[in-house]
């Protein structure tokens, strides 16, 4: 039986088709500045996103760590939504690399409201830490994979904007957001500062992010990627593999919010109660999480426990029709167990 990994979207493997574009890839040394197919990869994200200028960096956590340390200096806060990503996923690096504090707000499926922005920046006091960046994801993962509203987002921004911080958006799913919403990446991204894209989501790469943003604060983001050790030199040979999902892995993330839909509904058919998925992400109410997450992976089915009686569970590139219907089986063979009473 295969083995279906719906773990998380950072689980897929390269297409052969990737395969190629990375063992043809032109190469460099990136440190040196003379990578072309990363500077191919760089002026690629900065034009889909709207923006002067781009960065590669390893990781989805470094473009954001680096992104707050551009916006910020030691002793200053942070305010994010409480189930960020930065928060809580990110080995409290903000208060290690940047020397900031946290601030977080509670939302409503990871969305902040506009009208709460106010309650993070205080009247000016000696002391309190002045705000000096508003980070907002999208989609929201904890949210369970929900796209911002448009006008929220601008609304954020602009509520940022207007008391003098700073605005970074986490877009590790940002093109799950623009094909789930039907608004452009660049349109989603326009009144923020700063945006990270993940190349190793849902768009299939090995591995990689991109920051992009004004070209003065990408030079100086250079600068902080090698502080934390980012610099990486024939770098183009995974740099191609986001060049092509860029070009070539978008449009087909619809087949993913698709295949999440259809499992939503059978397991809902199947009287487990779900939260209906936004995008690729669903999540499912079970008697007990984490027994369910081990009961499921005896039957090749793999997912994350995320609470006492929560699994999440993510369809990507590698996720087909066959392994959804695998999915709703075992999760029917498991029913007397896995669904919760009532």
């Amino acid at each position: 039986m295969n083995v279906v990994d719906m773990r998380s979207d950072t689980v897929t493997r390269p297409t052969s088709s990737m395969w190629d574009a990375m063992r043809s890839a032109e190469l460099g040394d990136d440190v040196l500045g003379d990578d072309p197919t990363v500077q191919a990869l760089q002026r690629r994200a900065a034009d889909m996103l709207g923006k002067e200028a781009a960065l590669f960096v390893p990781s989805g956590t470094m473009a954001n760590q680096i992104a707050i340390r551009l916006h910020t200096q030691p002793g200053d806060s942070i305010v994010m939504e409480a189930t960020a990503h930065p928060f809580n996923y990110e080995a409290a690096g903000a208060a290690m690399i940047s020397g900031v504090q946290t601030r977080t707000l509670p939302g409503v499926d990871g969305i902040l409201d506009p009208a709460d922005i106010a309650k993070a920046f205080p009247k000016r006091d000696p002391h309190c830490s002045p705000t000096r960046l508003l980070t907002v994801e999208d989609t929201a993962n904890r949210g369970g994979g929900t796209p911002h509203p448009i006008a929220t987002l601008d609304a954020l921004a602009q509520e940022a904007h207007s008391r003098g911080a700073g605005t970074h958006l986490d877009g590790a799913r940002l093109f799950n957001a623009a094909v789930a919403t039907g608004t452009d990446a660049s349109r989603r991204v326009r009144d923020y500062d700063t945006v990270s894209i993940c190349l190793s989501k849902g768009l299939g790469a090995p591995v990689g992010s991109v920051l992009a943003g004004p070209a003065d604060l990408m030079d100086r983001a250079l600068w902080i990627r090698k502080a934390l050790g980012g610099g990486m030199r024939q770098a183009g040979v995974i740099a191609a593999a986001g060049l092509y999902a860029l070009e070539h892995h978008i449009d087909r993330l619809a087949e993913d919010h698709a295949r999440a839909t259809q499992l939503a509904d059978s397991l809902t058919a199947l009287g487990y109660p779900t939260k209906f998925p936004r995008s690729n992400m669903l999540y499912v109410t079970v008697s007990d999480g984490p027994k369910a997450q081990a009961l499921l992976d005896d039957q090749s089915v793999r997912c994350l426990s995320v609470s006492p009686t929560e699994l999440r569970l993510v369809t990507h590139l590698d996720v087909d029709d066959q392994g959804i219907t695998q999915a709703i089986a075992a999760f029917d063979t498991l029913s007397p167990t896995l669904r919760p009473e009532g």
